[in-house]
């Protein structure tokens, strides 16, 4: 047991690390930040100890706070500079819609020549469609798609969305929290129906013809991180 222990420790300091690597790339400041956070944090709560005559009290809450509070400063920092870096890349949304959970997410299941995409996600509150690309395009993709998705389940809802900072578009970052507070109406074993029902219909992947035998070089097939 003991072994386990040590050995998954090193793995998850190691992904801190690695993390904290990838955040100071975008964001150069975060160590100054996190250190600020901590030392602010520890030095009101020592405060307080003073003024009520508990200081060593005071400075163990203060420990803990500091890094609490370092902790979740950290993970904003970072998520913000990991959705930094996968602002308008293709498969963006693909990558964000697999991470959040409850929802299964099919990528790419319509794409154009000048590949705009739709990705489609299934959970408790219905069908998602999440279009990413040239706004313009992607409307007429994502009306479409939407239309072939209601013939199919006509009695589910379904949203769609496009992806973007424009006007009546939705910013990457905030795809998982409009997900998230979406209204329930379907119950487990319908959204396990619905996603079924779909899956009838394949993705861009599966409806391509592509040949047997290696994958050649240089292709990648599509995944989220």
């Amino acid at each position: 047991m003991a072994r386990k222990e040590t050995s998954e420790n090193p793995g998850r300091l190691k992904q801190i690390v690695q993390t904290y690597k990838m955040t100071r790339q975008a964001d150069s400041k975060i160590g100054l930040v996190i250190a600020a956070v901590g030392i602010v944090t520890f030095g009101v709560i020592l405060a307080i100890g003073f003024l009520i005559s508990h200081p060593v009290y005071a400075a163990i809450l203060g420990v803990l706070l500091a890094v609490l509070a370092m902790a979740v400063v950290f993970g904003r920092r970072a998520e913000g500079a990991a959705f930094g870096q996968l602002e308008g890349k293709p498969g963006a949304a693909a990558a964000v819609l697999q991470n959040v959970r409850g929802w299964t997410v099919t990528p790419a299941v319509t794409m154009n020549k000048s590949q705009d995409v739709v990705h489609r996600a299934v959970g408790k509150a219905g069908v998602v469609l999440v279009g990413e690309g040239n706004p313009n395009r992607v409307k007429g993709l994502l009306a479409a798609e939407k239309r072939k998705v209601t013939r199919v389940v006509y009695d589910v809802p379904v949203h769609d969305f496009i992806v973007g900072n424009g006007e009546g578009e939705l910013p990457l970052k905030k795809i998982r929290s409009t997900l998230m507070r979406l209204p329930r109406s379907l119950s487990g074993p319908k959204t396990t129906e619905v996603n079924d029902r779909l899956r009838a219909l394949g993705d861009l992947m599966s409806n391509m013809p592509i040949p047997k035998g290696p994958m050649p070089r240089g292709m990648r097939m599509p995944r989220g991180r």
